[in-house]
């Protein structure tokens, strides 16, 4: 099948523009007739959702969550990138979308990527317009920060809470929608079958939560906004209800999924402490901007640390190894984060970790304290301030910028990240893949859209720092709007989508029947157990470094796993209530099935490129090795039945407007 990305003609500065001039729209009498449901209200659906009611669709939104609120969205606390250059340190659009280009280590389509850094600008006008506070430098202007793989400052915080912030913006405009009569919302619904209609999408099959009931909804058009899929990994920093259900059900109906091994591994995350975890806690990246990372240059001493015999305040800064400084001169501890994560994995596997696992590094603002200390000192006009007066106000100014983070930390670590560095480790974060957009967000089922994490469209094999808000409130805002439009205004004369139908008939007897087939086997294991131990097969093979031989060993574990789930696994409960078990089973054997194709597309690229990191495939300083003439492609997926036969379809990427060259943070 030949991918069309609809991709606009004419130079990449001017395609959004013309290609805004040239689509069809719907008239607003005509929106008062048309049905759309979103799946999903995180930043991405809850933005489009808002907009999309307030141009005048009828918009049907559903969340697992029992609100809104609950999005996982919340947790992208270090901020929103923009190119609106207010530090006039050489920001631009070009810059951004070079930025973001590199970044994704040049595995994105350079369209899109443009678009996006071109709206950036446009959601922070939205943002402020909705009461988002974000932090303002002293002369009331807006303030930004730096963020990893970057050499300006474009990245818009509210404190460490920029997710929520936003969050709060989109729900307070779905809000009004909703008092308006123009969003219905159905909070504790789970999507869980897309129905097809002579080949477009027309709706879909959800349960509800509490009650069990399986419902029909129809549509003339359905948006997934589900987010992603690292919970495949079990232990993430995501949330945990957070799945990939409703991605791989209209995977599973035709919509191709791209490019699945791209998964991001986050460096800065609190280190695992033992088997009891359900989840692993993100702290922001945004703490790289002013925390150094180091481990301590001799093993000797990393094995006192570890024996709790020595505290890391003791060791002199000469017995410090600033690797990513040391490594990475240009960039530092800014390097984007596939680079900082594989260099942690590199430094604790040498032996130099300083955990009692081995796994952590540390993460060190005490430079910080003492700089901002003495700016502060002078601001005040203090004469010869005392070293603890330095660190008080020091203290006071970190406090101002990451202070609930450093709260969050000390609750779990309890330790005081003031006084002690912070312990941090990579952990599987945000997912790079997703099901295959073209430049409208239309995937390969003609009326389903996907936005957000859950399409693959903007990021290539590595996103960089707050960009992850950023490409949700722009899908949702900036982009569907005008794209959907072009598709809908072929249904202005359809009339109202009934439900009565063999195809709805269809798409609910599967479902019940899955369902049935669920709670019938009656096995001796929890869903939990199938989880963990994908999400075991997935880290040591499929996480921050593959090899041909574990690709294919995780492949068979795989299918193992997926076997015995479906011949063992103890679902308790019945289906016509509140079943939190069946919730679970049913996104697990989702997952068991994404794993495979994960591992697959893994193995079949057998170049490194962002965080895709093949061992046959790297450098001589053990950096990522990109094979540009046979992999500068998209890898989009078809369903066939099983994840082994899935059909690779290749979107060759072409790269006119930035040199493919390789990656140097140097």
């Amino acid at each position: 099948m030949f991918l069309d990305a609809k991709i606009p003609e004419g130079p990449i500065a001017d395609k959004w523009t013309n290609h805004k001039n040239k689509i069809n729209v719907v008239g607003p009498a005509n929106k008062r007739n048309i049905d759309i449901i979103v799946v999903g209200t995180g930043l991405a659906g809850g933005s489009a959702s808002a907009s999309l009611a307030e141009m005048g669709y009828n918009v049907k939104a559903f969340c697992y969550q029992d609100s809104p609120r609950r999005a996982h969205s919340i947790a992208a606390q270090g901020g929103i990138n923009a190119a609106k250059n207010y530090q006039n340190d050489g920001d631009s659009i070009y810059r951004l979308f070079y930025d973001t280009v590199k970044g994704g280590d040049y595995r994105a389509r350079e369209a899109n990527v443009y678009r996006l850094s071109e709206v950036s600008v446009n959601i922070i006008d939205q943002c402020v317009a909705q009461g988002v506070p974000f932090a303002r430098d002293y002369g009331g202007l807006l303030d930004n920060r730096s963020f990893g793989g970057v050499l300006v400052s474009r990245t818009f915080y509210a404190r460490g809470q920029t997710g929520q912030q936003l969050l709060l913006g989109a729900y307070s405009a779905m809000n009004r929608q909703i008092a308006k009569g123009k969003i219905k919302m159905y909070n504790r619904h789970e999507m869980v079958e897309l129905v097809k209609v002579k080949g477009k999408a027309r709706g879909i099959i959800a349960r509800n939560l509490v009650t069990g009931e399986i419902e029909r909804h129809s549509a003339h058009a359905v948006v997934i906004a589900s987010g992603g899929y690292g919970n495949v990994f079990f232990l993430s920093t995501n949330a945990m209800g957070s799945n990939v259900t409703a991605s791989w059900k209209i995977h599973r109906k035709g919509a191709f999924f791209a490019n699945p091994c791209y998964t991001q591994i986050h460096p800065t995350c609190v280190p695992r402490s033992g088997e009891h975890q359900s989840k692993l806690t993100l702290m922001s990246e945004s703490l790289r901007n002013d925390g150094r990372i180091w481990v301590p240059k001799h093993k000797e001493d990393a094995e006192l640390i570890r024996q709790k015999k020595l505290k890391p305040t003791e060791l002199k800064e000469e017995d410090r190894d600033y690797y990513l400084e040391r490594r990475y001169p240009a960039f530092g501890n800014l390097v984007p984060r596939d680079v900082a994560s594989r260099a942690a994995k590199e430094r604790c596997d040498a032996g130099f970790g300083v955990n009692s696992t081995g796994e952590a590094v540390y993460l060190d603002f005490s430079s910080a304290i003492i700089r901002y200390g003495k700016e502060k000192a002078l601001i005040l006009g203090l004469k010869d301030p005392t070293d603890v007066k330095i660190i008080e106000l020091g203290e006071e100014v970190v406090s101002q910028k990451y202070g609930n983070l450093f709260q969050m930390y000390e609750q779990i670590v309890a330790e005081n990240p003031y006084k002690n560095p912070m312990m941090i480790y990579p952990a599987v974060h945000y997912t790079m893949g997703g099901v295959w957009v073209d430049y409208n967000l239309m995937t390969t089922i003609p009326g389903c859209y996907c936005i957000g994490e859950a399409n693959f469209s903007d990021h290539g094999a590595n996103r960089l720092g707050a960009s992850a808000l950023m490409q949700g409130l722009a899908d949702g805002y900036f982009v569907l709007p005008y794209t959907i439009g072009d598709y809908l205004s072929g249904d202005i004369r359809t009339g109202p989508i009934p439900t009565e139908t063999k195809e709805f008939d269809e798409a609910e007897e599967k479902v019940k029947s899955s369902i049935l087939k669920l709670l019938d086997i009656k096995g001796n294991r929890p869903v939990d157990y199938f989880h963990k131990q994908l999400g075991k097969i997935m880290w040591e093979y499929v996480g921050m470094s593959r090899s041909k031989e574990g690709l294919e060993f995780a492949i068979n574990e795989i299918k193992k796993i997926r076997n015995e789930f479906w011949t063992n696994v103890r679902v308790p409960g019945k289906q016509d209530e509140l079943n939190s078990e069946l919730e679970k089973a049913g996104r697990v054997a989702d997952f068991l099935e994404l794993g495979e194709l994960f591992a697959k597309d893994a193995l079949e690229r057998t170049e490194s490129a962002g965080g895709h990191f093949r061992e046959e495939s790297q450098t001589p300083e053990g950096e990522a090795l990109r094979n540009d003439k046979d992999f500068a492609f998209t890898s989009a997926w078809e369903f066939v039945g099983e994840p082994s036969d899935a059909i690779l379809h290749k979107e060759e990427l072409e790269f006119n407007d930035i040199e493919l060259k390789q990656r140097s943070y140097k």
